[in-house]
C-alpha cells in the first residue's frame, strides 16, 4: 500500500484487515512522519476553518465582486480564542491572492502610521516615491496626526488618498484589517471615520475589524463612526461537534495519518466548539506518537489532558482574573445548574433584582464568557465552569 497525501480511513482499515493487522495502534513501515498540521498559535490560519464556511464564502465573494460588496466592511466579534485573528489573517491572504494590497494592524497608538507605512511598502511597485512622516498624534475632541514634509502641509487622510488614487490606476484594492479594536483609542476612531469618506468617494477599500463584543459595541455607539452600525457583523460562537470532527479528521488525513473514530469523538467533545481548543487538542494528541500512522484513544486522552491544562492556565485564568467581583458572583450563581441557567435563578442566588443581574449578564455576554440560549444562559468559554468550581474548593 502506497502512502498518499490524503488517506482514506476505510481503505486503510481494509488493508489492515486483509493483512491480519490489528485495527488500532499499528506502525506502518511505509509511513514517513509528517510535521504537526495543527496550529494553536496566535492568528495562524488553520488548515480547515471549522464552522466558518458562510463567513469565509462571504469574504471571498466580497473580494472578488466587481461592485462594492457589503462584506467589505465587516466587524468580527467573539471571545478570546474564538478565531477572530485567524479570520483576519485568512481575509488578508485571500485579498492578496486576488490582487489586493492587504495591510494588517492592531488598535494601538501609532496604528495610522503603521497603515500608511505598510501600504507604501506592500504597494511600492505601484506607487510613486513620494513620502511623508508622522511626527505626533493629537489627543482631544478632534484627534489628528502631525506630519513633517518638505514640499507641502499634509495629513493622514490626504496621504492615504494619494495612495488610493495611484492604486485606482491599476484597479488595485486596499484591505485594512484591525485586530483588538479599542473604542477609546483616538486613532481607531479616526481610521474608521476617514474610511467612511473613502467609501463615499468610491475608493476600492475594505475594512475588517475584530475585537471583543463589548469593545466593538462601544465603537459603534461613537457618533463619529455611527456608520459602523450598518457594517456586516459576525459573532463567533460555538462550532457544532460534527463540524469540529470533520475539520480535525481532514487535517489529520491530509498529513497522511488517520484517527480512530472513538478518539475523534473524544477530541471533538474536548474542543467544546472552540477553535483554539480544537487546534490545541489536535496539536497535543498528534505529538503523542508522531511516528505512528494512527492516532489512538490513548493519544487523544493524553492530548486532551495537556490541552486542558494549557487552556486553563492561559486563556481561562487570565479571563477570570480580569473580571469584577460581581461578574464572578454572577458566574458562581450559574454553577448549580447542569447546562442552562435561568435569569430568575441567577438573580435569586445573587440576592439581587432581575434587572441588576441582567446588567452583568450583558457584561459577560460582551466578554464572550457566556452565551444566550433558549430559556436562559450558559457558559461559552470552554473549561470556565470547571475552573470556577475549582476555586470554590
Amino acid at each position: 500500500m502506497q502512502s498518499t497525501g490524503s488517506t482514506d480511513i476505510k481503505e486503510i482499515k481494509e488493508y489492515k484487515e486483509n493483512q491480519g493487522i490489528p485495527i488500532h495502534g499499528v506502525i506502518m513501515s511505509s509511513y514517513a512522519p509528517q510535521e504537526n498540521p495543527f496550529t494553536p498559535t496566535f492568528g495562524e490560519v488553520p488548515a480547515h476553518m471549522a464552522g466558518r464556511a458562510v463567513l469565509v464564502n462571504d469574504l471571498r465573494r466580497a473580494l472578488s465582486s466587481a461592485k462594492r460588496h457589503p462584506n467589505l466592511t465587516t466587524a468580527i466579534t467573539g471571545a478570546r480564542g474564538s478565531g477572530k485573528t485567524a479570520l483576519l489573517s485568512f481575509a488578508a491572504e485571500e485579498a492578496e491572492r486576488r490582487g489586493w494590497i492587504a495591510v494588517r494592524t492592531v488598535a494601538l497608538p501609532g496604528m495610522l502610521d503603521d497603515v500608511l507605512i505598510s501600504t507604501r511598502r506592500k504597494a511600492a511597485h505601484l506607487l510613486s516615491p513620494k513620502a511623508a512622516r508622522v511626527t505626533g498624534v493629537e489627543v482631544g475632541q478632534m484627534p489628528g496626526v502631525e506630519w513633517e514634509r518638505e514640499d507641502e502641509p499634509t495629513n493622514w487622510r490626504n496621504e492615504m488618498t494619494g495612495l488610493l488614487e495611484q492604486l485606482d490606476e491599476t484597479e488595485t484594492g486596499l484591505l485594512i484589517t484591525v485586530d483588538e479594536v479599542q473604542p477609546k483609542l483616538p486613532e481607531m476612531v479616526q481610521l474608521a471615520a476617514i474610511y467612511q469618506i473613502f467609501v463615499t468617494e468610491g475608493r476600492k477599500v475594505a475594512l475588517l475589524m475584530a475585537g471583543l463584543p463589548h469593545n466593538m459595541l462601544a465603537l459603534e455607539t461613537d457618533k463619529t463612526v455611527s456608520f459602523l452600525r450598518r457594517a456586516q457583523k459576525w459573532q463567533l460562537g460555538r462550532i457544532e461537534d460534527y463540524e469540529v470532527e470533520d475539520a480535525m479528521r481532514r487535517t489529520i488525513e491530509e498529513s497522511d495519518r488517520f484517527i480512530a473514530p472513538s478518539a475523534l469523538k473524544k477530541a471533538a467533545a474536548a474542543a467544546n466548539g472552540f477553535p483554539f481548543m480544537m487546534q490545541l487538542v489536535g496539536f497535543r494528541m498528534w505529538d503523542q506518537h508522531p511516528g505512528q500512522r494512527e492516532i489512538t484513544d490513548a493519544d487523544a486522552d493524553a492530548g486532551i489532558l495537556l490541552a486542558n491544562k494549557e487552556m486553563r492556565e492561559g486563556i481561562v485564568r487570565a479571563t477570570y482574573e480580569a473580571l469584577s467581583p460581581v461578574d464572578k458572583a454572577f458566574l458562581n450563581a450559574m454553577l448549580p445548574d447542569d447546562r442552562l441557567s435561568t435569569m430568575s435563578d441567577i438573580a435569586q442566588r445573587m440576592g439581587k433584582t432581575h434587572s441588576y443581574a441582567t446588567q452583568y449578564k450583558n457584561r459577560l455576554l460582551g466578554h464572550g464568557i457566556i452565551e444566550e440560549a433558549p430559556g436562559g444562559v450558559r457558559f461559552q468559554l470552554p473549561l470556565m465552569r470547571e475552573y470556577i468550581a475549582d476555586q470554590q474548593l
